[in-house]
């Protein structure tokens, strides 16, 4: 498992729709195998626009993490965590909002979006101005290298990256840095040394990203105090100490799911399909499901493309499927009812290990609280070797 780290959240929703898990839910469990992965409940960003009305909060929180577990998520694998419940995030926000520039927060795309769709709320607050850089917080205070989103989420990412490079660049101008870098590169050794001097001339002289990748994977490896590690990387990639570690958006492929009316899929539009759905109301609500409008009459040929269920047979059916759905469409030869069965099978089939995985946590609720207690305080400690750094950084960390 490589010791890099992986950061995502979600804001509590309560029970989660298949567009979750297939969205976001299932790479996260294939992320869990191969990296260090911290997942979080954001539930201070749920306050940002739903602060009016905090009743329905907790059973939206422990009714989400039960889908999260169920999906395969593996607490012994995953760090999953409460956002509230690691004041560490709330501090590191607070420190970086001394340094953070308005202007960037003004111009996330999604400030101003969320703003036009959500009319209905007041917004005009101090909390939904400055939640990008809650975002910020959120993912540099695990130093997380990799940050899961979709496209309309880089933009976020992009602005943590400028948050880390602003706070290395204001407070990681140590005295005497060179010396400091001198002496980590005699720890480093001769060999690697001189190896990482020659990666620093290529990014330096000749802008080659592979050569800063490849710096950071020698550093990530070599026997030497962690701050000689920080130093050097900062040393590598132009800066001075490198405190706060610049992520990455690691983009995903998210399948589009159309609701059950055809439109987006969502509990609030009321046309959502959940991941814990009962077997007998899942298939009463396939079966109801829109599909070709111009398809009046069983005897009238319709088109996949034009049908929300293609969109599922997409997700849910193999290349077998897919072609008697396209042939028996367009010539009538199925029915819409013939069409849907094997999506509502393939759905069955996917939702009874959730199901199973599940019924331990609604039979008793205190294991739940019990495993993201463990969660919390091992995204503490390691939240709080950040915050020591950057305290130190700072001038506030008295002796």
């Amino acid at each position: 498992m490589s010791d890099e780290r992986i950061l995502s959240g979600m804001r509590p929703t309560g029970a989660l729709h298949i567009g979750h898990y297939h969205g976001a839910l299932k790479n996260w469990v294939r992320l869990q195998r191969d990296y260090r992965c911290f997942y979080f409940v954001a539930d201070w960003h749920a306050l940002t626009t739903h602060y009016e009305d905090p009743s329905v909060m907790a059973a939206s929180v422990w009714d989400m993490l039960i889908d999260w577990f169920a999906a395969g998520l593996d607490p012994e694998q995953s760090t999953v965590f409460i956002q509230s419940r690691v004041p560490e995030h709330a501090e590191l926000f607070l420190l970086l909002a001394m340094s953070a520039p308005l202007g960037w927060l003004e111009r996330v795309p999604t400030y101003k979006d969320q703003i036009e769709k959500l009319k209905d709320k007041d917004l005009a607050t101090y909390g939904f101005l400055g939640y990008p850089l809650m975002q910020a917080a959120d993912i540099l205070i695990y130093r997380a290298r990799w940050v899961p989103v979709g496209e309309d989420q880089v933009p976020h990412v992009e602005m943590t990256r400028e948050v880390a490079r602003r706070f290395n660049h204001l407070f990681g101008r140590e005295p005497g840095f060179e010396d400091k870098v001198a002496a980590a590169l005699k720890k480093l050794g001769g060999k690697s040394a001189r190896q990482l001097e020659d990666l620093r001339r290529q990014w330096q002289q000749a802008g080659a990203a592979a050569a800063v990748e490849h710096g950071r994977t020698l550093l990530a490896g070599a026997s030497i105090p962690k701050d000689d590690r920080e130093r050097l990387r900062g040393w590598l990639e132009g800066s001075s100490r490198s405190i706060l570690l610049e992520p990455e958006a690691r983009l995903t492929e998210t399948p589009k799911l159309p609701g059950l009316d055809g439109a987006k899929m969502s509990k609030s539009y009321g046309n959502a399909v959940l991941m814990r759905e009962e077997p007998r109301a899942l298939g009463e609500k396939l079966r109801k499901m829109t599909t070709d409008p111009a398809r009046v009459r069983r005897s009238d040929p319709g088109e996949p493309e034009r049908c929300p269920v293609w969109q599922l047979h997409k997700v849910y059916s193999n290349a077998d499927t897919q072609a008697w759905v396209q042939q028996g469409c367009r010539s009538a030869a199925i029915g819409c009812l013939d069409c849907k069965q094997p999506v509502i099978d393939a759905m069955l089939a996917e939702q009874a290990p959730w199901r199973e995985r599940a019924q331990p946590f609604l039979d008793r609720p205190q294991s739940l609280r019990e495993i993201v207690d463990a969660g919390c305080d091992r995204a503490r400690a390691v939240a709080d070797e950040t915050l020591r750094d950057v305290r130190e950084a700072m001038g506030l960390a008295y002796r």
